[in-house]
């Protein structure tokens, strides 16, 4: 029985000799997470949800990312959709999911809940993106013609965090990993409309795992089968799920140890053509008015999510590789800034849009999700014609973004909410999380924080 399987490994990893290189790259993940979550939490549905659920603040011992107190669930819900929002957060390549908005959410709301140290909290950290990678492995690639990985996977990866942290034997892991797998939800058709439903989809992935495990630990008991059941999450979401990859090197090959940190502000499928336009900009020297045409082949099952010639509103265009391909060659980069009234109106942007051909390569359609690349070709205006292949996104384990790297993007994002001082406090607290006694980092503490509530 494949939960058992899973159980299993789980409960060994709460007292295993885990690997230096493990606990570096967790929390590389929680360092990024917390990235996408500052400037996320200062818009909606994070905002909204704070009115919605204002019952549920201001008590219990978990904390919002401003340090209002919240009740667990709340805390998981509304920081997993903050996470979610601003299209930062980090992405396990081979299920096409974003295991840090439910995983680290529903884990760090239940680790302040509970009081644990740093280390107890990584090991959740770590339990939930090996189980949640491996299920969305094993329901790949069919799962992702309807499903949102995020929303289904990640409830399973949110559960398996939370009862780490809780301690949770073998039955009791099981039982919440049955009850994750019901509660699992999430369509893509929230992808194709300006709806805040797919931030919304990390938040219920996080406190619906949240809920199975708190309750599994007092008792309540979940599906054994949910997994390969003949009527369970396989059967429902998948078209024949190779359930051999659910436990394939758990506990020897750590998934986290490769997971894909952004370097773009935007929908990871349009970053390998970015990269390849930003580096024909740089080779060439050209300024995006000498631009005449330009082609991009890349695989189409990104390209069915992101071709959008004509997005409506900052969210649109974060999914629009015609919008975010103008804009990197008119700005030359595709962060924050790029979603703001000024530059989506921006007229040479959206004439360069017009100029933007995208086509579905067989050839890359066959390698995905495994491999996310992307063929430019940019004619320019003296006549000349350049052309550059990328492989891999900048950001992938095969080209990593370095831990200054990552020191600075978590700056870029975290300065503007919580001021340099204390933004660059956070991140030496966060580089030395597995020492910590606690991981409530008290808004009491830093004034910046305060000033934002």
């Amino acid at each position: 029985m494949l939960l058992k399987q899973i159980a299993d490994y789980a409960v060994r990893e709460q007292t295993s000799k885990l690997p230096p290189e493990a606990i570096h790259h967790a929390k590389r993940a929680v360092l990024d997470w917390y990235a996408s979550l500052l400037p996320g939490s200062r818009v909606a549905p994070a905002t909204l949800l704070e009115l919605a659920l204002a019952d549920e603040l201001d008590h219990g011992r978990a904390r919002l990312a401003s340090g209002r107190r919240a009740s667990v669930r709340a805390a998981a819900l509304i920081n997993g959709a903050a996470s979610h929002s601003v299209e930062f957060d980090d992405i396990w390549r081979d299920a096409v999911y974003h295991p840090a908005s439910p995983v680290i959410s529903a884990a760090l709301a239940v680790a302040q809940s509970q009081g644990v140290n740093g280390e107890q909290f990584l090991r959740g950290v770590i339990v939930g993106y090996e189980v949640s990678t491996r299920i969305g492995d094993a329901i790949m690639p069919s799962h992702y013609k309807y499903w949102h990985t995020t929303g289904t996977v990640g409830t399973f990866g949110a559960a398996a965090a939370v009862a780490t942290i809780l301690r949770c034997n073998r039955e009791q892991f099981m039982h919440a990993l049955g009850n994750a797998g019901t509660f699992a939800a999430g369509l893509q058709q929230a992808f194709r409309s300006e709806a805040m439903s797919k931030p919304l989809h990390g938040g219920h992935a996080a406190e619906a795992g949240a809920l199975a495990a708190l309750a599994a630990a007092k008792g309540v008991t979940g599906v054994a089968d949910i997994l390969e059941g003949e009527v369970g999450f396989g059967a429902a979401m998948s078209v024949k799920p190779d359930w051999a990859r659910a436990t394939r090197g758990l506990g020897s090959d750590y998934h986290i140890t490769r997971v894909t940190f952004k370097n773009h502000g935007c929908c990871g499928h349009t970053f390998a053509a970015l990269d390849a336009v930003l580096e024909l900009k740089r080779k060439h020297g050209f300024a995006h008015q000498d631009v005449r045409k330009v082609r991009i082949a890349t695989y189409k099952g990104g390209l069915d999510i992101v071709d959008n010639l004509h997005p409506e509103g900052d969210y649109q265009a974060k999914f629009s590789l015609q919008y975010t391909a103008a804009h990197a060659l008119v700005y030359g980069s595709v962060r924050l800034n790029a979603f703001g009234p000024e530059r989506l109106g921006n007229p040479e942007v959206r004439a360069l849009m017009q100029k933007i051909e995208c086509v579905a390569d067989p050839e890359l359609s066959k390698a995905f999700p495994g491999q996310r690349a992307a063929s430019v070709e940019i004619e320019l205006a003296d006549g000349r014609k350049v052309a550059h292949f990328q492989p891999n996104r900048k950001g992938d384990p095969e080209i990593p973004l370095s831990d200054e790297e990552l020191n600075d993007k978590f700056v870029e994002l975290a300065m503007p909410v919580l001021g340099e001082p204390a933004a660059r406090a956070l991140l030496k607290d966060l580089w030395a999380l597995d020492t910590r006694k606690n991981v409530e980092f008290d808004a009491a503490e830093r004034p910046a924080m305060r000033a934002a509530r």
